[in-house]
């Protein structure tokens, strides 16, 4: 199967994982594809493209002829952990497990990957968002291997501190719009908001823990269905707190933003039945892990949007 590992896979293994550790992976790749595809006895159709952040995702038949997708996905993604999310699930809210196609490669239900719910006016979008992310709130497996909240969410701590130092921060030499300052007093705000919220836990579900409108698509067997989950376990708001800020570019653009981010807010967690105050936590932290991590990969537009909208709340 020859192809070239789409540019946004290489660009954001490299943002997260380091580059020597995506370049070393996907010099594999291509013979992973191959080595998969016979494993089960798959004809390869396309690679999808711009496809996934973290996976390779290629349109496959199984020997039946019946249509399914093949997504690899590197060892440090922990794709194991994907496998075992979608199991549990069992294709209620989510995409179906199939089958396993060798080391990190999974054999799933097709969908399609081109009519997400950023298709929809954003009312409709976030109406079926919601239905759609109530369903994966379940109990974990016993004995499961999922990080929780708490744990995931400290590794991202450490590394936003360096923004803390004001002037001394990392976006020094980004240019970014936000003063040093003003992202210092935003770090702050999201690493206290962190810590009142870690220090009395509200749940333990199981989360899809990357959920937002590009992650659910149209399907067949159901109009919607989650796919990409990086599972962990924690309370519902965590889950939520990504889907608050979709279409940021939107929202940014628009007069009326900020009061609108806000108002989001309180929707949501009211039509959930979720603690608003907690929703609010974890949008800004959420937000604020994000925008700082965009700074220190040089992603400075995407930065700006994600710092100001943190700003609002």
């Amino acid at each position: 199967m020859g192809f070239e590992p789409p540019q946004r896979l290489a660009r954001s293994l490299g943002e997260t994982y380091g580059d020597a550790a995506a370049a070393e992976w996907l010099a594999k790749l291509p013979a992973l594809a191959d080595e998969a595809l016979g494993h089960t006895s798959l004809d390869a159709e396309r690679v999808m493209a711009p496809g996934g952040r973290s996976s390779l995702v290629a349109l496959v038949r199984r020997p039946d002829g019946s249509p399914a997708a093949l997504k690899i996905a590197p060892p440090f993604t922990r794709p194991d952990l994907e496998r075992d999310a979608l199991a549990h699930w069992n294709g209620w809210g989510a995409v179906q497990l199939l089958d396993e196609a060798g080391q990190g490669a999974l054999v799933l239900e097709r969908l399609h990957p081109e009519v997400s719910l950023r298709s929809l006016p954003e009312a409709k979008a976030l109406l079926e968002a919601a239905g759609t992310v109530r369903k994966l709130w379940v109990e974990p497996p016993a004995g499961h291997g999922f990080e929780t909240v708490a744990e995931r969410t400290a590794r991202q701590a450490r590394a936003m501190a360096p923004y803390l130092q004001g002037s001394d921060s990392p976006e020094a030499s980004t240019g970014a719009a936000a003063t040093s300052a003003e992202i210092a007093a935003l770090t702050a705000a999201a690493l206290a908001a962190r810590e009142e919220l870690v220090a009395a836990p509200a749940e333990s579900l199981l989360l899809h823990g990357n959920f937002r409108q590009g992650k659910v698509l149209a399907g067949d067997r159901a109009p919607w269905l989650a796919v990409g989950p990086e599972p962990l376990v924690g309370e519902r708001a965590y889950d939520l707190a990504r889907l608050v800020r979709d279409r940021v570019e939107d929202l940014v653009a628009a007069s009326s933003g900020a009061s609108t981010a806000r108002r989001r807010v309180n929707k949501l967690a009211d039509s959930l039945d979720l603690d608003r105050e907690r929703l609010h936590g974890w949008t800004l932290f959420r937000a604020v892990e994000s925008g700082t991590r965009a700074l220190t990969a040089g992603r400075r537009q995407d930065a700006e949007l994600l710092l100001e909208f943190a700003s609002w709340l």
